[in-house]
Parts: C-alpha cells; structure tokens; sequence
C-alpha cells in the first residue's frame, strides 16, 4: 500500500506541474501559436463508434523462428478506421492448454468481444489492438500437453510470440512504440506464458497479467518467472507492472500465485494479486478478464501522464522562448 500511495502521490504532483506549466505557457505565448498535445493514448469512442459491433479476424505470418505460417487472431478497436492519424496500446491475450487463437473470442469460452465492448463504453480501458496469438509449439495443440511458451526443443515459442510477433503487429498496425503501452496476459499455462514470454522481452512489454497461472516450469529456473525474476535488470523490475489473480477453488495455482506475488513484493515490483471465487474454468477466466483489463488501463493512463511529460520536456528544448 506505501509503494501505490506513493505512486499516486507522485501523479497527482506530476498533473499539477504541467497543468502550472501549460497554465504558464498560455500566458506568455502569443495567440498563434499552437498549444503542445500531451495526449497519447486514443480518444474514449464516441456514440456512434460504440455503435458498430466490435469483430476480430484471423490473420496468418510467415514465422522464420517456428519455421512456416503461423496464426493470430486481432481486434482493432473503435474508431481505428477513422482515426488514421492515431496510434494505439497492444494487449496480447494468450491462451491456455488445448487452445488456440479463437479462444479468447469464442462465445463458448473467453468471450473477449463482449467484454471488450463493455470496457470502452465505460471508458476503463482506451481503445487498443487486441492480439490473440498461436502459442502452441510444434507439436500442435491436444488435450494432453499445455503448450510450451519457452524456446526449447519443440520451437522456439517464446521469441515467436515476444519478438517476431511484436514486430509483424507493429508492422501491420499503428502501435504506440513504447513498451508502456504494451501488455500481455493469459489463462493457466497461457497465464504463466504471458508473464515468462514477457519477462524474457522486457523491451517490448512492460505490463504483464496472469489468470490462473502457474510460476514454476519443469524446463527450469530460466522460464521460472518466481526464480527468472530476480535476474531482471533493477531498472526493467521498476517499469514493470503486473497482475494476477486465481480462483479460490484452484488451490495449486492459488498457492503459487501468492508465492509469487510475495517475491514481487520483496523486489518492489508493482503488483497486485486477488483471489476470487471460482476454479480452472472458462467461466472463471471470461468473468475476470474485465479486472486484468481495467488494471491494464489504468497502467496505460499512468504511463500516459509520465511520457506527457517527457513530452512537454520535449517541447520546452525545442521552443526555449516559452
């Protein structure tokens, strides 16, 4: 709690410095000339864009890490379209065992779209580019293996998802660059996928969230977020923001979550940690991909005042008169 009031203690001193500041500007710069822009993230969508039902499509890359064409499903929010000028956050949505990328999607199962929508009208999270990618390894997917986000000897999953992916995103769609405004989270082994992949490309991901998920892998210390953790870079663990909840009834993954979060809160690394009633099912997971979603705004808000920032810094070097 004395590390989040302090964060926000330092926001609000942040608001009201460049408010004093803007306030300044107004003052002393002539009629003509143009106010600086702090806003990065995207507008909250008007009436008419919440109006238009919110799809996802499937889309397929050549994969020179795993080695031929691999699957992702993607979500463009409302007003991308018509907006060609903005720029928007990346959430990456991973799935679990025996899955795939219609799995977040599925009306039977994770039901994204729906709560998707429900965020943007209630303005919880910014409009962002929703990804949900191809995690299983060569082996495909089956009911009788999870698949396996590490690079090892079934494919090199973690730099297909963590890198290549991120840069065929960024290729493909307006992206905000910095890694402040890119997450990924997911369900049980895809929870535990999200925070080890993400983990492993800190330059590309700075918010990381887990349902369900595990912390300890067989493969070893190295894709072990509770034991990889601690080798994080002093100056990554500080950006990093992190969520993770489990279900009351899920007692292994209930346990290893608060494990986990008490080694994030022995390093200082923000975090926040919820236990819920429910077990290892879909109708667990689709309830509270609100929670993981409305902290992944939150974060994006956040960061969106610490950069507004460099930006008027930015913005006083290149006009010294004001």
């Amino acid at each position: 709690m004395n590390y989040k009031a302090s964060q926000i203690l330092f926001l609000v001193s942040l608001l009201t410095l460049i408010g004093c500041r803007n306030s300044q500007g107004v003052a002393t710069q002539p009629p003509q000339a143009s106010q600086p822009n702090f806003s990065i993230l995207p507008p909250q969508p008007n009436t008419d864009e919440l109006a238009k039902p919110l799809t996802y499509k499937l889309e397929t890359y050549d994969s020179k890490v795993m080695g031929g064409n691999r699957t992702y499903g993607v979500s463009l929010p409302p007003g991308y379209e018509q907006h060609t000028q903005q720029r928007y956050p990346v959430i990456f949505l991973l799935h679990g065992g025996h899955g795939d990328p219609n799995s977040w999607f599925d009306q039977k199962k994770g039901q994204a779209i729906k709560t998707l929508q429900k965020l943007y009208a209630t303005n919880k999270l910014p409009p962002s580019i929703i990804i949900t990618p191809d995690g299983n390894d060569k082996r495909g997917t089956s009911p009788y293996w999870d698949p396996q986000y590490i690079d090892g000897p079934q494919g090199n999953v973690s730099t297909a998802v963590g890198n290549e992916l991120v840069t065929v995103v960024k290729t493909r769609y307006r992206t905000l660059p910095n890694p402040d405004f890119w997450a990924m989270g997911g369900l049980s082994s895809g929870g535990w996928g999200a925070v080890n992949v993400g983990l492993h490309n800190l330059s590309r991901f700075s918010i990381l969230f887990s349902h369900s998920g595990y912390f300890k892998d067989k493969s070893g210390p190295q894709n072990s977020p509770i034991i990889y953790i601690k080798n994080v870079p002093l100056q990554a663990q500080k950006r990093l923001r992190i969520y993770l909840d489990s279900g009351t009834s899920d007692t292994e993954e209930l346990d290893e979550g608060k494990q986990f979060s008490h080694v994030l809160n022995q390093l200082k690394i923000y975090n926040i940690f919820h236990q819920f009633p429910g077990s290892h099912t879909w109708e667990y997971w689709r309830e509270h991909l609100a929670d993981s979603l409305t902290f992944v705004g939150e974060q994006f808000r956040i960061a969106q005042i610490a950069h507004a920032g460099d930006k008027l810094s930015l913005e006083r070097t290149k006009n010294p008169q004001n």
